[in-house]
C-alpha cells in the first residue's frame, strides 16, 4: 500500500515541509498565504482550500508533488491556521474571501482544490464564478448527506445555541494527548502509517492551535454553516451549485472516512456534469495528506 512518505533529497518527508508564508490583506483581515516553493511563475495557478479546523499545512505534500505542473497557493482561511477571525466563518463567507483573493493575486483561472468544508466553499465558488476555475478537485467535500452519522450529530450539537459552546469547552478541558489521539483517529484512515516527522508536525500544529483565541468561535461558525447547508431547500443547496459546475471535476473519497460518508460519492458523480471519481478504500478524511501520490496521479489524469 502506498503512503505519503515521499521525501526530497535531504530526506525530509514532503508532508513535514512548510511552504514559505506571506500576508495578504483580504476582506478586512491579513490572510496568511503559503506559496509552494520551486514552482515556475509561468505555470498554471492552483488554489488549495483546507477544511474546518485545518490549515494551509494540510496541502504541503500534494502541492510539492505537483509543483512541476501547477503553481500552488494555500491560504489559512479566517479563524483557522494563523489567520485571525474577521467575521462569520461560514461556507458563503469563505467563498467570498477566496474570490477576492483570486481577483487580487491571480490574473487567470485556477485549478481549485478543496477538502471537507473547504470543498463545500470551493463548490460555491465554482458555481458563482466559473470564470475563475479551470478544474475542481474535491477531497471528501462537505456536501449535504441524507444519512445521519456520528459526525452529523456532533455538528448538530456544535450548531445548537449554548450547547455548542459547552461541547467545545468540555473538549478543551481534556488532556491534550487524549484530544490528539482522537483527532488522529477521526481524520486519518490509518494513523499508524504516518511518518514520524509528519505526525510530529501535525501534533505541533494542534498544540499551536490551542493558543489561538478565535478557534472556538470559528469552529462553531463553521459547524453551523455546514448544518445550515444540509437544511437548505433543493434550489438553494450545494447540490444545486454542484449541478452548475461545468469544468472538469475530480471527486476523491476515502473508504475509512469517519466524517464524510463515502457512499455519497455516487450521487456526487451523477450531479456534477463533468466528473470522474477516485475511491481510496484505505484513506480517511484527508486523502491529500494520507495518500498524496494517488491524488497527484488522479489530478494529472484529470488535466491531461
Amino acid at each position: 500500500m502506498e503512503s505519503y512518505a515521499a521525501v526530497t533529497g535531504d530526506g525530509v518527508p514532503l508532508g513535514a515541509q512548510e511552504w514559505p508564508a506571506r500576508r495578504v490583506p483580504v476582506g478586512g483581515v491579513d490572510l496568511l498565504v503559503r506559496d509552494a516553493p520551486g514552482a515556475a511563475t509561468d505555470l498554471p495557478p492552483a488554489l488549495f482550500v483546507h477544511g474546518l479546523g485545518g490549515s494551509s499545512l494540510n496541502w504541503t505534500a500534494l502541492g510539492l508533488l505537483l509543483n512541476d505542473t501547477v503553481r500552488g497557493m494555500a491560504p489559512d482561511l479566517p479563524g483557522f491556521g494563523r489567520t485571525p477571525l474577521s467575521g462569520p466563518a461560514g461556507i458563503s463567507e469563505q467563498a467570498a474571501v477566496l474570490i477576492q483573493l483570486l481577483e487580487q493575486e491571480v490574473k487567470r483561472p485556477v485549478h481549485l482544490f478543496g477538502n471537507s468544508m473547504g470543498g463545500a466553499s470551493a463548490v460555491a465558488l465554482a458555481a458563482q464564478r466559473p470564470d475563475l476555475v479551470t478544474s475542481l478537485t474535491l477531497i471528501s467535500p462537505a456536501l449535504p448527506h441524507p444519512r445521519v452519522s456520528a459526525s452529523a450529530l456532533w455538528f448538530a450539537a456544535l450548531a445548537t445555541p449554548r450547547l455548542g459552546s459547552v461541547v467545545l469547552e468540555r473538549s478543551r478541558r481534556l488532556p491534550f494527548d487524549r484530544r490528539f489521539q482522537a483527532s488522529l483517529a477521526m481524520v486519518f484512515g490509518d494513523p499508524r502509517s504516518l511518518p514520524p516527522e509528519v505526525r510530529a508536525a501535525y501534533e505541533a500544529e494542534l498544540r499551536r492551535r490551542d493558543t489561538d483565541p478565535w478557534v472556538g468561535q470559528a469552529t462553531l461558525d463553521g459547524a453551523r454553516s455546514v448544518l445550515r447547508s444540509s437544511l437548505a431547500p433543493p434550489r438553494r443547496s450545494l447540490w444545486a451549485d454542484a449541478a452548475k459546475v461545468e469544468c472538469p471535476v475530480l471527486l476523491i473519497y476515502g473508504g475509512k472516512d469517519r466524517l464524510v460518508d463515502a457512499r455519497i460519492r455516487t450521487k456526487a458523480q451523477r450531479t456534477f456534469p463533468n466528473a470522474r471519481l477516485l475511491y481510496l478504500p484505505q484513506s480517511g478524511h484527508v486523502a491529500q495528506m494520507e495518500h498524496p501520490e494517488q491524488v497527484e496521479r488522479a489530478f494529472r489524469q484529470l488535466i491531461s
